[in-house]
C-alpha cells in the first residue's frame, strides 16, 4: 500500500511539472531555465525514501522473526524439560513419593516430613516405606510421649539419654535423620535389608514384623 502511494506521488509530481511547462510555453515564457529534471529528481527522492523505508521494514521484520524464533526455541526447551519424568522409587518421582509419605505420617510431630524421609532414606540406600512404617509404629503416628519429649521417632536407645535409656535429639529433623542412619549403619550395611531380617534384631515383639508389613502395604496403596 505504501509503495502505491509513493508511486502515485511521483507520477503526480511529473504530471504537474509537464502541465506547468505547457502553460508557460503558451504564455510565451522562456522555459530554457526551467529544468524538467527537477521533477525527475523529486520522483527519485520519493523512490529513495521508499527504498529506505523498505529496508527499515525488512530489518524490523528480521528482528521480529529472530525474537519469535528465540521464544519458540525456549518454549520447546521448557516443554522438553517438563516432559522428563525422573522416577526414584516405586514408579514415583521424589515429589510424588514425599506426598505419599506425608499422607501416612499423620498430623502430629511427623506431619509434612515426607520429603526429608524420602530424600534422606534414598540417599542412604534405605527403603523409605520401611523407614516410614517404623516411625509410624514406634511413635503412634507421631503422638507418643517419646517423640514429643525426645524427638525420637524410632524407639532408639542410646545417649544422650532421654526418658531413661532412650536417645534424645535436639529437633524432630535430627531424630528422623538419626533413625535412618541407625537403619543403614546397623542393618542395611550388614545385609539386613528386609523387614523379616530387621525385625528380630530391632524389636523383641513377635508381632513387630507383621505390623511393619501392614503399615508398608497401607503406605503403598495410599
Amino acid at each position: 500500500m505504501k509503495k502505491l502511494n509513493y508511486i502515485a506521488a511521483g507520477l503526480s509530481t511529473i504530471g504537474f511539472s509537464m502541465i506547468l511547462v505547457a502553460m508557460l510555453m503558451l504564455n510565451g515564457v522562456d522555459i530554457s531555465s526551467i529544468k524538467v529534471s527537477d521533477s525527475i529528481l523529486a520522483f527519485n527522492e520519493v523512490k529513495e525514501e521508499e527504498s529506505t523505508n523498505s529496508n527499515e521494514e525488512t530489518i524490523i521484520n528480521d528482528i521480529k522473526v529472530k525474537q519469535l524464533s528465540s521464544v519458540v526455541t525456549e518454549k520447546r526447551k521448557i516443554a522438553k524439560a517438563e516432559s522428563l519424568r525422573v522416577e526414584v522409587y516405586d514408579g514415583l518421582t521424589l515429589e510424588e513419593l514425599a506426598a505419599r509419605l506425608n499422607r501416612n505420617l499423620g498430623s502430629a510431630t511427623l506431619a509434612g516430613k515426607g520429603e526429608l524421609v524420602a530424600s534422606y532414606a534414598l540417599q542412604k540406600g534405605v527403603d523409605p516405606y520401611v523407614a516410614t512404617a517404623i516411625m509410624i509404629l514406634e511413635t503412634g503416628y507421631g503422638t507418643s510421649k517419646m517423640v514429643r519429649t525426645c524427638n525420637n521417632v524410632a524407639g532408639q536407645k542410646g545417649s544422650p539419654n532421654c526418658m531413661g535409656a532412650y536417645k534424645g535429639y535436639p529437633t524432630i529433623d535430627d531424630g528422623i535423620i538419626g533413625a535412618i542412619d541407625n537403619l543403614y549403619n546397623n542393618y542395611y550395611s550388614k545385609g539386613l535389608t528386609t523387614v523379616e531380617t530387621i525385625g528380630p534384631k530391632y524389636a523383641e515383639s513377635s508381632t513387630w514384623v507383621s505390623k511393619i508389613n501392614s503399615f508398608i502395604n497401607k503406605i503403598r496403596n495410599n
